[in-house]
């Protein structure tokens, strides 16, 4: 699945010099990786195009390492990895990539709303992701099968909640897979006895955050380093990158770009005045 994604992105990437979309005056740069970040990269390149005349920013999912596995193709002019740390050569100094934490973001551990659950500990949800937990009466909660939504492979939020949470363990092979923060929360939101996980920037009235060793899913607890499950989003580009790339970077690590970031909801890589 992973390669006819990758061969999409290889695909639209060659287009994009014949008139991808239409119009071969626009000057095109590619972006793909991170699911979690795509609606907020949507938003930067959006701002950045209407600034900039005969630009065009051409933004895609597929996944945080399917974002490096084109990256290192030559695929796309830059990735986007939503990771705790990123893979060795990426960011080897003696190699052929440079890369910026754009944005940081807490994940939260998500329920339905009707769940009487508020608190869990890290490693009680380790235990529930694991199978080792599998009713909620075992939590404090209702006599209810817990249904455990996760990430399918490839995505850096996934990977992260693994490194964080389950440390090496494996997931229940009982778990139901979604394919981006987004179905995840739908998921959640309709299946009272679940539980998830998604960036909380992209938390909403539909599912409830639950606290983690009594610590709140808040931008004030993890900026005191009380929450844990804290991860980077990642842009990676070619150490020799093409003019609008550069450009297209400087203009998210700047005051602006860091601004959007914040006022849609994640937390900038950079201290900022809003």
């Amino acid at each position: 699945m992973k390669k006819k994604i990758l061969s999409m992105i290889l695909g639209c990437f060659v287009l994009s010099f014949v008139g991808c979309g239409g119009g071969s005056s626009h000057q095109t740069i590619t972006i793909a990786g991170s699911t979690a970040f795509q609606p907020f990269a949507e938003k930067l390149a959006e701002i950045f195009m209407s600034k900039r005349e005969g630009v065009r920013v051409n933004v895609q999912g597929g996944g945080s390492i399917v974002g490096l596995q084109a990256i290192r193709a030559n695929a796309v002019e830059i990735a986007m990895a939503d990771l705790v740390t990123l893979p060795d050569d990426i960011v080897d100094p003696n190699g052929v990539f440079l890369n910026a934490a754009v944005a940081k973001d807490g994940i939260a551990v998500v329920v339905h709303p009707s769940n009487p659950i508020q608190n869990l500990s890290i490693s009680q949800v380790g235990d529930i992701f694991q199978g080792n937990i599998k009713n909620w009466k075992e939590v404090g909660g209702d006599d209810q099968e817990i249904s455990v939504i996760s990430r399918e492979k490839g995505s850096g939020t996934g990977k992260s909640f693994e490194d964080l949470v389950l440390k090496g363990a494996r997931l229940t092979k009982d778990a139901l897979f979604q394919d981006s923060n987004g179905t995840i929360r739908e998921t959640v939101s309709v299946i009272p006895n679940s539980i998830g996980y998604l960036f909380m920037g992209l938390l909403n009235e539909k599912v409830k955050a639950i606290s983690l060793d009594k610590q709140a899913a808040t931008e004030k607890n993890i900026l005191k380093g009380r929450y844990k499950l804290v991860n980077k989003v990642f842009f990676i580009w070619n150490k020799e990158p093409d003019a609008l790339s550069k450009e297209f970077v400087e203009f998210v690590l700047g005051e602006e770009g860091q601004k959007i970031i914040a006022q849609e909801g994640l937390l900038p890589a950079k201290d900022i005045k809003i």
